[in-house]
């Protein structure tokens, strides 16, 4: 099941699907991969990536985009993966029946997956930074949290041997 829902305030478009029959782990292998791209990017990345988890996510990120467009009337081309999140859901569990009269259980597991739009367009002092990092120019160190325009700057001249 495919659940719609859109935010006005934060011009986000979201979609959620529930109750997805796979891993949440096996899911958010994929997921990791998409969070942040834009959604032309995302579409290329999940047509080829080789896990079973790609095709409800590629299902998702493209009902979030034609939410974006029939509900809000947003452009496709300049939405990027904002929020991209996978949840575990309740376990379906069965019985398999085996030799002698007993039973082995048998755990299904489900998860919830959410993808959120948002347009890049709207957002004009971020103009420049989302440009430079798509480029490769700029990124946000991941201990200190500032942006640094260099990345394999460390102030040390490396001499090669």
């Amino acid at each position: 099941m495919i659940k719609k829902i859109k935010k006005n305030r934060r011009k986000e478009v979201y979609a959620l699907g529930q109750h997805i029959r796979m891993s949440a782990h096996k899911a958010r292998r994929v997921i990791d991969q998409i969070r942040g791209r834009s959604y032309e990017e995302t579409l290329m990345i999940l047509e080829l990536m080789p896990y079973r988890a790609c095709y409800p996510i590629f299902k998702l990120v493209y009902s979030a985009a034609a939410n974006a467009s029939h509900n809000m009337g947003l452009n496709e081309a300049d939405s990027v993966i904002s929020k991209a999140e996978v949840n575990e859901s309740t376990t379906m569990k069965r019985l398999k029946p085996q030799a002698r009269g007993r039973s082995y259980p048998i755990k299904r597991p489900t998860c919830h997956i959410t993808i959120a739009l948002k347009d890049i367009s709207l957002d004009e002092e971020n103009q420049n930074f989302i440009w430079l990092k798509k480029h490769g120019w700029m990124y946000r160190d991941k201990y200190t949290g500032r942006v640094r325009t260099e990345k394999y700057s460390s102030g040390v001249v490396w001499v090669k041997k």
